[in-house]
């Protein structure tokens, strides 16, 4: 068994342990058998650790052991060469949960690993829930003995399961949103695939926190008790507490629908900030003991967030810019030579002087291998944050500060494996596709005998002048793209107008070159897809840090006064020093590890060329279409607009064409619009399309 193989069936085995302790941790024995928790509680709940000492060894420590495994197996993976025999197996034994299985509006493409995932996770909380209330009912808690009849303390007992179930929920939403992560890689996942899990999570934690706050509401009002509403007990849970998050979580909720997102995304991004307070007051809400149960996540992303925030403080340098005539925007960054990146990853950018918090997110067009000293990214000016960045590139400045965080890659790229690629995008969405065809330019020159697969681009345009965003098909630098030894087929169609424009109407790519200050960097590497094994010390030392601070105030301040009992200490100061040793950890660690390893690379970046050389081309295939009958004098250049078919006032038929496909390995990709992804995907899931294999890719949240 390879060391990866063993890698990943441990982190298996520990995670299926993670699992069984969820399931039975609502069971009545695990409660209340005096062979079982009494034993874990004398063992685990010393004086060092507290009343969490449980909930911290059962459902913390294993996904923080997983964590750090994964940083061990992505490091070793990203150092061994992997034949491609073994990927195109593995790709063709896992390609039957990859297959769209479900078509739904509200859901968009579900594939049949993502419907167990869906299933097993509907099925825990509710077995959550049900073990819960079973249990309740057979030891009912009658609070301070009032004479409640039985309907009211089951509505009440219900009510509080609710929020017990939605514990549940809590520990898994932010594993999606971690960008740097080392579980998602493991099951296939990316912080971009893995967006819908986290929708899906959310919409359960606020369903299941809702009900349990209504709940307790029409309790409180059945029974007089309102005056819990304003209750902050400094011995139990805090009601305040608990209804301060939950209303954070309701705004959150109702500004974070798909029309709102895409209407006014300012509204929406800004308000999904309110996360950390309603974490905060969650937190404080349910107690220590609870806060162990969903730590991992919270510790994980955390620790991820502030990375990135170490990041982003740097200003990168902007080499260049074309403004195409369709609208499309290019900005190329340089990046030091220690930065690698896959194919279709992504970056954030932030300009100060549109908006200082406002961060997005855009597919990199650029290749690693073609372009080791730059890399760029590719967008469409269409909603107000990317019209006001056109119009600041537009006008005569010389510099824009900017600042970025990642590169974010995929999780894999094994569709490179396949026999041949249909790639079908429509407008912008053409971008992801952009670096894959560089990169198997890449690969046809550097191996001549390799097997390359046959690209057939299916590109959709609303006005010819879209037509330009071809020009990015090729990067504009000093490589040679030799296309001889590739098989590919653009067929492009233009939907809004009827016929070529005339040469009047053509309009030049504008380029423009920037300056830079000092104080603006290349891009450099991040602790993560760039240094696993940094990553995986972070990690470990930064938790080993936190168990012993958090030891130590437990032992010598905590204990001598509560001696255990959960009774005496004030139950939210308790928790307040478990998030602020949390922080304290996390900062120290990644401070000083990150500024370690900046120097590191800076000494590095010294000997690399600063100024990097830029070959503009004077003609390409795009603006040849866009009304230019000039002959092209770049060989590349000629075979790209010899490949690509353009037609004129219609729509692709993906029912033929993906009909039409031949061979027995046929890997689908969509990039879009929603409905153009869905169109995809419904006719890939068909019975007889048994040799087309949809690969999912969303860029859309």
């Amino acid at each position: 068994m390879s060391s990866l193989a063993l890698l990943k069936l441990i982190c298996l085995v520990v995670f299926i342990g993670w699992m069984f302790i969820w399931v039975v941790i609502s069971m009545e024995f695990y409660k209340y058998d005096h062979k079982w928790t009494p034993t874990l509680m004398e063992k685990l709940n010393a004086t060092y650790i507290g009343g969490q000492g449980t909930n911290l060894f059962l459902l913390t420590f294993p996904m923080m052991l997983i964590s750090v495994l994964g940083c061990i197996y992505l490091h070793i993976k990203s150092k061994k060469e992997l034949p491609s025999e073994t990927s195109s197996a593995s790709q063709k034994h896992m390609g039957y949960l990859r297959r769209p299985l479900l078509v739904l509006g509200p859901l968009g493409v579900v594939t049949t690993m993502e419907l167990i995932f869906a299933i097993m996770g509907i099925a825990l909380v509710c077995w959550q829930f049900g073990n819960y209330f079973y249990v309740s009912v057979k030891h009912p808690y009658m609070g301070s003995m009032r004479k409640d009849s039985v309907w009211l303390v089951r509505f009440r007992s219900v009510s509080l399961r609710l929020g017990y179930a939605s514990n549940v929920a809590w520990a898994f939403v932010f594993f999606p949103v971690t960008r740097f992560s080392s579980i998602l890689p493991l099951v296939g996942l990316t912080y971009e695939s893995s967006i819908k899990y986290h929708i899906w999570i959310g919409q359960v934690v606020m369903i299941l926190s809702a009900l349990h706050t209504v709940g307790f509401f029409v309790y409180w009002l059945i029974t007089n008790q309102l005056i819990l509403l304003l209750e902050w007990s400094p011995t139990w849970v805090s009601n305040v507490a608990g209804e301060i998050s939950w209303v954070f979580l309701f705004a959150m909720w109702v500004t974070s629908f798909a029309y709102t997102r895409r209407k006014t995304f300012e509204l929406f991004f800004y308000t999904h900030q309110l996360y950390a307070l309603a974490t905060f007051f969650y937190v404080v809400h349910i107690g220590v003991s609870w806060t162990c149960q969903i730590l991992p996540g919270i510790f994980l992303f955390t620790l991820d967030r502030y990375l990135r925030f170490l990041q982003s403080r740097s200003n990168t340098r902007l080499i260049y810019a074309r403004l195409l005539p369709g609208g499309t925007v290019e900005m190329t960054f340089q990046k030091s030579r220690g930065v690698h990146y896959d194919i279709t990853s992504s970056l954030f950018v932030n300009v100060p002087k549109i908006s200082k918090l406002q961060w997005h997110p855009f597919t990199v067009i650029s290749n690693d291998n073609l372009e080791p000293d730059t890399l760029s990214i590719a967008f469409t000016w269409e909603g107000s944050w990317t019209t006001k960045i056109h119009k600041e590139l537009s006008s005569s400045i010389d510099r824009l500060q900017v600042s970025v965080e990642g590169p974010y890659g995929p999780g894999s790229t094994s569709f490179l494996e396949h026999e041949s690629l249909v790639l079908i995008s429509g407008g912008s969405g053409i971008t992801p596709f952009i670096s894959i065809i560089r990169e198997i330019i890449h690969r046809s020159n550097a191996h001549k005998g390799g097997q390359i697969p046959r690209v057939q681009l299916i590109c959709a345009f609303k006005h010819a002048s879209d037509l330009t965003m071809l020009d990015l098909l090729l990067p504009v630098n000093n490589t040679p793209n030799d296309l001889s030894n590739i098989q590919l087929d653009i067929q492009a169609y233009v939907t809004r107008e009827n016929q070529p424009p005339t040469d009047d109407s053509q309009k030049l790519i504008q380029t423009k070159c920037f300056k830079s200050i000092p104080q603006d960097k290349p891009i450099t590497q991040v602790l993560g897809p760039n240094g696993w094994l940094y990553l995986g010390f972070i990690i470990t030392s930064s938790f080993i840090l936190f168990f012993i601070l958090l030891a130590l105030v437990t032992q010598y301040h905590i204990y001598p006064i509560d001696h255990n009992t959960n009774e005496t200490y004030n139950f939210t100061v308790w928790v307040l020093w478990d998030m602020f040793f949390m922080c304290v950890s996390i900062i120290a660690v990644c401070s000083i590890a990150f500024l370690w390893h900046k120097s590191k690379i800076a000494a590095e970046d010294q000997k690399q060329i600063q100024n990097v050389e830029m070959l503009t081309p004077t003609s390409s295939p795009g603006s040849w279409f866009h009304g230019g009958g000039t002959e092209l004098e770049s060989v590349p250049y000629q075979s790209l607009v010899q490949a690509t078919q353009v037609h004129y006032g219609g729509r692709p038929n993906f029912q033929k064409i993906l009909g039409g496909c031949k061979g027995s390995d046929v890997g689908v990709l969509a990039s879009g619009p929603r409905g153009l992804r869905q169109n995809v995907a419904r006719i890939c899931s068909c019975v007889g399309a048994t040799n087309l294999h949809f690969e999912y890719l969303s860029y859309s949240w």
